[in-house]
C-alpha cells in the first residue's frame, strides 16, 4: 500500500499524466533515494509511536521479568466502585468528569497528621475533573470543604443515611466515595464517569518518586501544625513539605479555605509540569519508582484499575498542555447563620456547572430533607 503523496507510474497513466522516470538514483519524486528517505521518516515516526505507549509496553514485552513487575505494578492499586449507589444519575454528553478525592483519614501510616477518632474520614480535597469531548481542554473544579450544600440520601456500612443539608466534607464521612460522587452530581447535574482517590502518605509518596517538585514561595512559612518550615524563594518541595504545603491553613493569608485551595491549585500546576517535563523512558529505576508509588497511592473505580487501563486513561489525557487545563473553585459567597461556612454564590455558580455539563440541561430537583439554609440537619442513620 501506497502512501498518499507518492504516485505509481500506472497511477500517473491512469490519471491522464505522465510519470516523471528518472534513473532509479535520479531526483525525481520516485527516485529511489527520496523512497528511503520516506521510508527513513515513516520508521521513524513508528519508533516514536511505539515508545509513546511508554512503561507498560515495555513491561509487558519484557518476558517473564515484565510480568512480574506489571503484576506487582497492577496488583497495588485497590478498587472502591461508587456508580452502583448512586440514584437519579445525570445523563452522559461525552464528556470525561473524574472525581478526585483527598482523604484526611489518619488510619494507619496517616496518624501522624492526628487523631481518628472512631475511624471516621472526611474529604480534605476535592476536585471534579471535566474534559468536554475532544479531549484539548480541562477543567479542574475545587471544592471547599466548608461549603453548605444538599447531600443526597446515601448507603452506609449501618443502613441508609437520609438526605440532609451539612458541610460538605461530611459526605465522605457519612458514606466514603460513593456519597461524595452523589453529592457532586446532584450539585453540578454532570455525570462522573471515574473516581481517584489519594491519602496523605501515598501523596507524599508520589512526590518523593518524582524528587520533589519545584515551586517559588513568596515569603517564610512556619506553621506547627502543617510539619512545614519553608523559606522563601525558590525550592523544591519533598513528600513531607509538599502535603504540609497543601494542608497549610491557620499561618497563611486570612487562613480560609479557599486561599488554601488557591495553594493547592498552584501546586497542582507545578506537579503536572514535573510529570509532564520528565522523561522517564530514559530512566527505567525511576519509571518503576514512580509508577510504583502512584499505583500504591491511589484508589480507583474498576472501569482504571488495572494497568493498562489506567495507562490508557491517563494517555488519552497526555495531550492537553497545561496552559489548556483551567483550575477554578466553585463561586461561593458568605453563609449567614454561621460566619465559618460559606454557600453557593449565583448565578456564577449555576454558570460554571452548565459548563462542566456541557450545556446540557440542569436535571430535575428532587426534594431533600433539611434543605433550608437557616438550619443544618443532623445526619441520622435508618438501619436496612
Amino acid at each position: 500500500m501506497q502512501d498518499r503523496d507518492e504516485t505509481s507510474p500506472e497511477a500517473a497513466g491512469r490519471s491522464g499524466t505522465s510519470a516523471e522516470r528518472p534513473g532509479p538514483d535520479g531526483p525525481g519524486p520516485g527516485s529511489r533515494i527520496q523512497r528511503r528517505a520516506g521510508d527513513r521518516r515513516r520508521r521513524r515516526r513508528r519508533i516514536l509511536a511505539w515508545i509513546a505507549t511508554g512503561v507498560v509496553g515495555v513491561l509487558l514485552a519484557a518476558g517473564g521479568f515484565g510480568w512480574w513487575l506489571y503484576e506487582r505494578l497492577n496488583g497495588n492499586i485497590r478498587t472502591q466502585d461508587f456508580a452502583q449507589n448512586l440514584q437519579d444519575r445525570p445523563p452522559p454528553t461525552g464528556a470525561l468528569n473524574v472525581l478526585l478525592v483527598g482523604s484526611d483519614s489518619r488510619a494507619g501510616d496517616n496518624s501522624a497528621y492526628g487523631r481518628d477518632e472512631g475511624g471516621s474520614r472526611r474529604s480534605d480535597t476535592t476536585i471534579l475533573l471535566h474534559v468536554p469531548q475532544g479531549r484539548k481542554t480541562a477543567t479542574a473544579v475545587s471544592f471547599p470543604r466548608d461549603l453548605m450544600v444538599d447531600v443526597p440520601s446515601c448507603p452506609t456500612e449501618t443502613g441508609v443515611q437520609r438526605a440532609y443539608f451539612g458541610q460538605f466534607n461530611s459526605a465522605m464521612e457519612v458514606g466514603g466515595v460513593p456519597c461524595v460522587a452523589a453529592t457532586v452530581e446532584k450539585l453540578t447535574g454532570a455525570r462522573i464517569d471515574h473516581q481517584i482517590t489519594i491519602d496523605f502518605t501515598g501523596f507524599k509518596k508520589v512526590v518523593d518518586a518524582l524528587g520533589g517538585v519545584p515551586m517559588h514561595i513568596d515569603a517564610p512559612i512556619d506553621d506547627k501544625a502543617a510539619h512545614l518550615q519553608l523559606p522563601a524563594g525558590d525550592v523544591t518541595l519533598d513528600g513531607e513539605q509538599a502535603l504540609g504545603f497543601v494542608r497549610v491553613r491557620k499561618s497563611l493569608g486570612d487562613g480560609s479555605d479557599i486561599q488554601r485551595i488557591a495553594r493547592q491549585q498552584e501546586f497542582l500546576k507545578a506537579l503536572i509540569a514535573k510529570v509532564q517535563g520528565e522523561n522517564l523512558l530514559t530512566n527505567p529505576a525511576k519509571a518503576f519508582n514512580v509508577m510504583d508509588a502512584a499505583t500504591k497511592a491511589i484508589t480507583t473505580d474498576s472501569g482504571i484499575n488495572t494497568l493498562t487501563s489506567l495507562y490508557d486513561f491517563a494517555n488519552g489525557l497526555r495531550g492537553i498542555p497545561l496552559e489548556r487545563i483551567h483550575f477554578v473553585t466553585t463561586p461561593i459567597t458568605t453563609y449567614a447563620p454561621d460566619p465559618n461556612r460559606v454557600a453557593l454564590q449565583q448565578p456564577d455558580a449555576g454558570q460554571l456547572f452548565t459548563e462542566v455539563r456541557d450545556g446540557a440541561p440542569a436535571p430535575v430537583p428532587t426534594a431533600t430533607v433539611g434543605s433550608t439554609p437557616s438550619a443544618t440537619t443532623k445526619p441520622s442513620t435508618t438501619r436496612r
